[in-house]
C-alpha cells in the first residue's frame, strides 16, 4: 500500500489521471480526508449530508456546494466509488400551501373608544375676588360679577372646571376722547354725557361691567378737581347698576387723591380702583380702597418681578386683603407686541397655579390697547406698494378680537374693551369653551350681516 502525504485538489487529481491516460482504475482503494473549500472556508465531507438538509434553503449555498458535488460525482466515476449519498439537484423550496382561511365574518358593532385626557392637578389656586356688591351685601348693585377661583390653565376643562368665565367691561370717559372711527360711530350720541354712554354699553352692548375713565383730571388737560369728578362716579353708579371700575388719568401726582375720592363716593359698592403702581402713592389708594371696602388693581408694565413686588407691597406693608387685589400686567396689542404680554401673563397664571402666593390673583386685560396700533384704525397702509390692508370698519373690531382672544387663553380674567362687535364675540367665545352657549345657530351666515 503506498501512502502519499500530498494535497490534491479535485480538478489537479483528475489532470493527473487525464495526463497519463488513466480510464479506469481497479483494484485501487483511496484513503485519506476529503476536503471541499467555499471561498476561503471548508467543511468536512462528513458533515455534508446532515449539513446539505439544514441549509438546503439557501439557494446561494447550493450554488457552490452543486458545483463542489459535480466534481465528485466526476471523480466517483473515474476512480469506480460509490457516492456517500445520492446528488439531487438543488431546487428552491416550494411555498407553502396557502391555508384555506375561515369567512371572514363581519363584526356586530363597532369597538367602543373611550377618551382619557390627560389631568394635570395643580397644588395652587387662584384668589377668588368679588366685584359689586348687592343690597345683601350693603351695596345697591343688582348683581356681582366673580373673578379668578381658577386651579388650572384656562379653559382646561377636563383638568378641573373654570368657575368663573372671563369678564368685560366696556370703557366710558368723563370727556370725549380720540377715538377710531369704527368705534365713535357707535357712542356719538352719548359721548358728552358718562351715565348715559354707560348705560348704552350695558343695555345695548351687553357689558358686564362699566370702566368709567376719569381723565379730565389730568393736570395737562382740564384738570378736573377730584371732588368734582368723584361726581361723575356717583352718576354712573345711579345710571347703572353693574359693578363698576374707576380709573384715573394716568397721572402720578393727581390719581391717588382721584381714586381716594372715588372711593368714598362709592362707599359700600366694591368698585375697582384702577389703578396703583410703584411709581406712585399706592398706599393711599391701598388704604382708600380698605376704607370703604374696594378693590385695588395692582398695575405693571410687563414685568413679572415688578409684579411680585407690588403685589407683595399691597399685602403686606397696606394689609390688604387678598380678596381684594387684581392684576393688570400690562397689554400690548396685536402689533405693538402681543407675543410679550401673552407670554408675561402666562407665566404669572403658571407660578400662581405651582403656588406662588404672590401671583395667584385674577389677571385684568387694557383690550381697549389693540384701538393703539395704527393697523386697527388706519385707513390704508403707510407704506408705499404696500399690500391693501382692507376696509378699517372689519379691521378694527378684529385687531380687538383676536388681542382679547389671545390673551384669555393666557388666563385673563377681566377685560376692559370698547367695540360693541368685539365685546360681543368674545363673549359668545367665552361661553362656547366654558360650555355655557347651548343655543342653536340659525342662521351661520348671520356675522356677515353684523353692523360695525
Amino acid at each position: 500500500m503506498i501512502k502519499l502525504a500530498k494535497r490534491f485538489t479535485l480538478q489537479e487529481f483528475l489532470e493527473t489521471l487525464k495526463k497519463y491516460n488513466v480510464e479506469e482504475l481497479e483494484g485501487v482503494k483511496i484513503e485519506g480526508d476529503l476536503e471541499i473549500e467555499f471561498e476561503g472556508s471548508s467543511i468536512d465531507l462528513s458533515a455534508v449530508a446532515p449539513l446539505y438538509a439544514i441549509i438546503s434553503d439557501l439557494s446561494n449555498f447550493l450554488y457552490h456546494a452543486n458545483m463542489a458535488l459535480s466534481y465528485m460525482q466526476r471523480l466517483s466515476s473515474v476512480l469506480g466509488i460509490p457516492m456517500p449519498f445520492a446528488v439531487q439537484p438543488a431546487v428552491s423550496a416550494a411555498p407553502p400551501a396557502p391555508k384555506v382561511e375561515e369567512k371572514l365574518k363581519l363584526p356586530e358593532k363597532l369597538l367602543e373608544a373611550k377618551f382619557t385626557p390627560y389631568k394635570v392637578e395643580y397644588p395652587g389656586k387662584v384668589e377668588e375676588v368679588v366685584l359689586g356688591a348687592t343690597r345683601a351685601d350693603g351695596g345697591t348693585r343688582d348683581y356681582t360679577i366673580k373673578l379668578g377661583g381658577e386651579k388650572s390653565l384656562a379653559f382646561y376643562m377636563f383638568d378641573s372646571p373654570q368657575p368663573n368665565l372671563p369678564a368685560i367691561a366696556i370703557d366710558v370717559f368723563d370727556r370725549p376722547p380720540a377715538l377710531a372711527k369704527a368705534v365713535k360711530m357707535h357712542y356719538e350720541d352719548v359721548l358728552t354725557n358718562p351715565a348715559e354712554w354707560a348705560r348704552k354699553c350695558v343695555k345695548k352692548f351687553g357689558a358686564d361691567l362699566v370702566t368709567i375713565h376719569l381723565v379730565s383730571t389730568d393736570p395737562l388737560l382740564e384738570n378736573t378737581p377730584a371732588r368734582e369728578a368723584a361726581k361723575v362716579v356717583e352718576e354712573v353708579l345711579q345710571a347703572v347698576k353693574c359693578p363698576i371700575i374707576v380709573g384715573g388719568s394716568g397721572n402720578k401726582e393727581k390719581d391717588p387723591e382721584v381714586l381716594e375720592k372715588a372711593a368714598e363716593v362709592a362707599e359700600g359698592e366694591r368698585i375697582l380702583l384702577a389703578s396703583a403702581t410703584l411709581d406712585m402713592d399706592w398706599e393711599r389708594i391701598a388704604n382708600a380702597a380698605k376704607k370703604y371696602g374696594h378693590v385695588v388693581l395692582s398695575w405693571t408694565q410687563m414685568d413679572i418681578n415688578n409684579q411680585k413686588t407690588l403685589n407683595r407691597y399691597l399685602l403686606k406693608r397696606a394689609n390688604m386683603p387678598r380678596n381684594s387685589i387684581v392684576m393688570d400686567p400690562t397689554t400690548a396689542a396685536l402689533g405693538y407686541g402681543l407675543d410679550y404680554a401673552f407670554t408675561n401673563m402666562e407665566r404669572i397664571r403658571l407660578s400662581a397655579l405651582k403656588g406662588d402666593e404672590d401671583l395667584n390673583f385674577p389677571i385684568s386685560s387694557g383690550t381697549t390697547n389693540a384701538w393703539g396700533a395704527r393697523e386697527s384704525w388706519m385707513s390704508e397702509s403707510p407704506l408705499e406698494g404696500d399690500t391693501p390692508w382692507g376696509p378699517r370698519e372689519l379691521r378694527g373690531p378684529i385687531w380687538e378680537i383676536i388681542t382679547g382672544l389671545t390673551l384669555s387663553l393666557a388666563g385673563v380674567d377681566l377685560f376692559m374693551m370698547m367695540h360693541p362687535t368685539a365685546v360681543a364675540t368674545l363673549k359668545e367665545i367665552f361661553n362656547t369653551l366654558g360650555g355655557k352657549n347651548t343655543a342653536k345657530i340659525d342662521d351661520p351666515n348671520a356675522w356677515l350681516k353684523m353692523e360695525v
